[in-house]
């Protein structure tokens, strides 16, 4: 991936994080950072965050840091551990590569809120195919 601006522009056609609010702050090779500012349309019916909307982040920044290399991955396995419930503030997901070869790659994504307590793990594996990532032009 040429710059983190790529892989911004790559990630902007994603509609559903995008519009759950969600947003990609940070991309190197092999590494990703995101975030989501709590609002009421992600809790829900006890008044936390939805664990959906939890693993919805932390697969925003799994797909950017698997991504990030130029060439298309693919998660084939990813799961989650909740941790501690999230009710207001700003949630930040964490993604770093943990094994990487030429067809499969790991990555652990913990996921954090304001007082930088972990909320949630998430584990995943993607599958590394050889096509090139379709940057949309600036």
């Amino acid at each position: 991936m040429e710059n983190m601006n790529d892989i911004q522009r790559y990630f902007s056609q994603e509609c559903f994080a995008s519009n759950s609010g969600m947003k990609i702050t940070e991309v190197s090779e092999g590494y990703a950072k995101a975030e989501m500012r709590i609002e009421k349309r992600h809790h829900n019916i006890l008044g936390t965050v939805h664990g959906g909307a939890i693993f919805t982040l932390a697969d925003m920044a799994f797909a950017a840091a698997s991504n990030s290399y130029g060439t298309v991955a693919v998660a084939i396995n990813a799961d989650i551990s909740f941790v501690k419930a999230a009710v207001e503030g700003t949630l930040y997901a964490e993604a770093k590569e943990t094994s990487i070869n030429p067809k499969i790659s790991t990555y652990v994504v913990n996921i954090t809120d304001d007082q930088g307590d972990t909320v949630a793990i998430f584990n995943g594996m993607t599958y590394r195919k050889k096509n090139k990532l379709q940057i949309p032009e600036k």
